[in-house]
């Protein structure tokens, strides 16, 4: 369940000029910012970009990125922006790092919808004039380009059928790949990237059941911490078999220790909130014995926390 807070009705145009208004002249009311675009949907969010720019002929993500800074500027711009297309952002930025940070890649890939993840590659060949799976293969080698490029590319069945014999021996043939160390076993990329999620989510289930343990733990086995592609793979298995708990991880990461890691922070909570973050809420707090509000509020500082507080569903 989304954990943003909304109005049923609202006026676009009176939007419109409020954010103006919040941006003209010396400073920036940011606080307005934050009142406006924290509570208002994907949907009411484009309708208030139109009505910008046919009122002022300027582009209010432009206006906004001039006005704000730092991590709060970067929140409301992957914040403003139509989610398809912020998604193929955050895999742009993900892609084009010094060491590519494959676990966006696979993120964004097995979380969607099978016509949420077609949305992302439209847009990103929309914005960059080439392909997702283009750079995603110029950017990667081996066996890593095998499993992204086939995870981005792939348009899965979305229905809940599920075959338990078929389960079976494929949670046997990931048995023999974990037992040989064979991750990069072309089958077993086979299996990841084209089975649906039904069908995947009863097969770790069948291989929990059998052995005992769950496939994640079984490719954490024997130091394989250090391999790149198990890491990639168990990184696949947790977003498709429950990416709830994957979330929460990453808030904890991203919070935990000395420092904050801002980006995967604000990408968790940007691209949740309409979704899923009150379920991640719920995890985290079992978890930690600490409400995630908490936590962002101990974190992060300034027009910041107060946006991240705002899209948590924490009232004005």
């Amino acid at each position: 369940m989304a954990t943003l807070v909304a109005p049923v009705k609202h006026s676009h145009i009176e939007d419109a000029k409020a954010l103006y208004k919040a941006c003209k002249g010396w400073g920036t009311d940011e606080k307005a910012v934050i009142s406006i675009l924290g509570h208002r949907t994907a949907a009411q969010r484009q309708q208030i970009r139109l009505a910008y720019q046919n009122l002022y002929q300027e582009d209010l993500v432009k206006r906004l990125e001039s006005e704000l800074s730092g991590a709060f500027e970067k929140a409301v711009y992957r914040w403003i922006l139509e989610p398809a297309d912020r998604d193929a952002v955050l895999a742009n930025v993900a892609i084009k790092k010094a060491c590519p940070d494959y676990h966006v890649i696979i993120e964004i890939a097995c979380v969607h919808s099978p016509e949420e993840l077609l949305a992302v590659r439209r847009a990103y060949q929309l914005r960059y004039k080439l392909s997702l799976e283009e750079d995603v293969a110029a950017h990667t080698t081996g066996d890593l380009r095998k499993l992204l490029v086939a995870l981005v590319s792939v348009l899965r069945y979305d229905g809940p059928e599920i075959n338990a014999r078929l389960a079976k021996s494929e949670a046997d043939i990931l048995e023999d790949a974990t037992k040989n160390k064979a991750f990069n076993h072309e089958e077993v990329i086979r299996i990841l990237t084209t089975r649906s999620k039904a069908q995947l989510m009863a097969t770790f289930n069948r291989y929990r059941d059998d052995r005992g343990t769950s496939i994640t733990k079984s490719l954490l086995s024997e130091g394989d911490q250090v391999n790149e592609f198990a890491a990639a793979l168990r990184t696949a298995i947790r977003c498709i078999n429950n990416s709830n708990k994957y979330f929460e991880k990453i808030i904890r990461n991203a919070i935990k220790g000395a420092g904050t890691d801002e980006d995967a922070l604000t990408r968790v909570i940007v691209t949740r909130a309409e979704k899923d973050l009150k379920v991640i809420k719920e995890v985290y707090y079992k978890r930690n014995s600490v409400t995630l509000e908490q936590a962002v509020a101990k974190d992060t500082s300034g027009d910041y926390n107060a946006f991240l507080l705002t899209l948590l569903g924490k009232a004005d």
